[in-house]
């Protein structure tokens, strides 16, 4: 797996762009961001095809960028959990209403479950639904390249938020500890802001699990 990453946006969130190997044409796009130009103009530059965008979850600063991207590129398939789905389409659910955007785009493609697998792009990734965040929150996981995408579940040395609409600590805790922390240790973990990590450096030294 070739994996290059973008920050994208006021946010800064990580936007992931994989390959099966530097020859492969097809991509497959993991949360474009608040703001996806300078990813449509490093796909077009390289003639690159993101043939499936898959969000970790659906607020607005991981799906924004989601528009444009589906403007240049409308054969993308667009995958969601389906708890989060909703905020595809609900400027409340995404939260972007709460900032003076009310952002909306079209349905997802494929809404997703636990224990899914997306194969796109000569990638494969299996769905770990790990709620806490949001609902519909999921990460990323290839047993292959020993690689697992967290989204806002997992930081380098912290964790998501849980106080927004549908967040749950609980909740938050659980799925860490149960579809993250039982990956191998050396499993490294790309989360949605910030530097990448891996799972026995957290399982370790993250305080709030000590």
């Amino acid at each position: 797996m070739k994996i290059d990453t973008w920050i994208l946006g006021a946010y800064e969130t990580n936007c992931f762009v994989l390959r099966g190997d530097n020859a492969a044409k097809d991509c497959l796009v993991i949360d474009p961001g608040l703001d996806a130009d300078p990813l449509i103009d490093f796909l077009k530059e390289r003639e690159w095809n993101p043939v499936a965008v898959v969000l970790t979850h659906g607020h607005i600063d991981h799906i924004a960028g989601l528009a444009a991207l589906r403007e240049q590129f409308p054969d993308t398939k667009v995958y969601i959990h389906t708890l989060d789905a909703k905020m595809l389409t609900d400027p409340y659910a995404n939260l972007s209403a709460m900032h003076g955007m009310a952002f909306t785009t079209e349905p997802e493609d494929v809404a997703l479950h636990e224990q899914d697998v997306v194969e796109q792009a000569g990638i494969r990734l299996k769905v770990r639904h790990t709620p806490g965040h949001t609902p519909g929150g999921i990460c990323l996981y290839s047993q292959e390249d020993n690689v697992a995408f967290v989204g806002d579940t997992l930081f380098a040395g912290s964790i998501g938020r849980t106080d927004f609409p549908g967040g749950s600590m609980p909740q938050l805790l659980s799925s860490v500890e149960k579809k993250l922390f039982t990956l191998p240790g050396e499993t490294k973990a790309y989360p949605g802001h910030g530097p990448a990590t891996t799972i026995a450096r957290e399982k370790a030294h993250n305080p709030f699990f000590q």
